[in-house]
């Protein structure tokens, strides 16, 4: 299983909660630093960096300031799960950790929450942490999560009620037109955009209603998508997004270090393998080390 993949149970993914999209970039990057089969205890820190989360799309000059304050606000946060017909409340983290100097945090999980992101074998929803490169929106992160969790199905029906329940939307948007426009649609666009998804909908009515919505999707690269594949079999057409994230993962490898010049920067050597990215002679050598990253063609 690559190491850069996020592992939830279902019951996470269908949770209620609320996290930013800062805040759940850190929650998700942690998961995918957590082994995967195998029992942990909630002693484990798991570190963060800045560099992390500009590979997941924060702006670099911000970076730092969201992380700190993300995890300030993570400390606090709570999420919902029904178990069992229970409905049980706890927290993400129970312990954070500043490294200044390195920009680095680590945070701690709490140990009630340990059973539903670790050594699961049943029940659980799996994708790549570069599938939501790019996206902004939270409520686009959290739909997202919950068309993955039916990817062999391709399709997904969820009730508007449930819907606002799983993202807490609480009083927010209390009209569906601004609950479509605000939420939905902005979540299908950005899906659309950067990740392995393509995603419609259909609204369905109870009476004269909306009360439903019945996502359709499948994978862009089967679906031949042109957004994301060149017409030439073997140049993908990556996001900006994506060369970012690819070019500064890179650049990091042993395997890329031939081509920094004496003295020169991973962020110097990043720049040079994003043009070759871009580059159709070019990318084809990057492909299988993209593929050990987590991208699928």
């Amino acid at each position: 299983m690559n190491k850069n993949q996020v592992v939830k149970s279902n019951q996470v993914i269908e949770a209620s909660y609320q996290l930013s999209a800062v805040e759940q970039r850190i929650i998700l990057a942690a998961i995918s630093l957590i082994p995967k089969n195998k029992v942990i205890t909630d002693d484990e820190l798991y570190p963060v960096s800045v560099n992390e989360l500009q590979l997941l799309g924060v702006h670099e000059k911000t970076a730092y300031r969201d992380l700190k304050e993300g995890i300030n606000r993570l400390y606090e946060r709570s999420i919902n799960l029904s178990i069992d017909e229970k409905s049980i409340k706890m927290r993400w983290v129970q312990e954070v950790q500043f490294l200044d100097s390195q920009g680095v945090i680590g945070i701690r999980f709490s140990k009630p929450i340990l059973p539903f992101i670790s050594n699961l074998s049943k029940e659980f929803t799996k994708y790549a942490l570069s599938d939501i490169a790019g996206i902004s929106s939270a409520y686009a992160i959290r739909i997202y999560e919950l068309l993955v969790q039916y990817r062999q199905i391709g399709k997904r029906e969820i009730s508007i009620e449930n819907l606002r329940t799983m993202l807490e939307l609480g009083k927010k948007y209390p009209l569906f037109a601004d609950c479509k426009k605000r939420v939905i649609d902005t979540a299908v666009d950005q899906i659309n955009e950067y990740s392995p998804l393509k995603v419609t909908y259909e609204q369905k009515k109870t009476g004269r209603r909306v009360t439903h919505i019945l996502f359709s999707f499948k994978e862009k690269s089967k679906g031949g998508d042109e957004n994301n594949i060149n017409k030439s079999k073997d140049f993908y057409k990556l996001t900006d997004a994506q060369i970012n994230m690819f070019g500064n993962q890179l650049s990091r490898l042993h395997e890329f270090s031939h081509l920094a010049l004496e003295g020169e920067s991973y962020e110097a050597l990043a720049l040079k393998i994003k043009d070759m990215l871009r580059d159709q002679s070019q990318q084809k050598r990057l492909i299988p080390y993209l593929k050990n990253l987590g991208f699928k063609p």
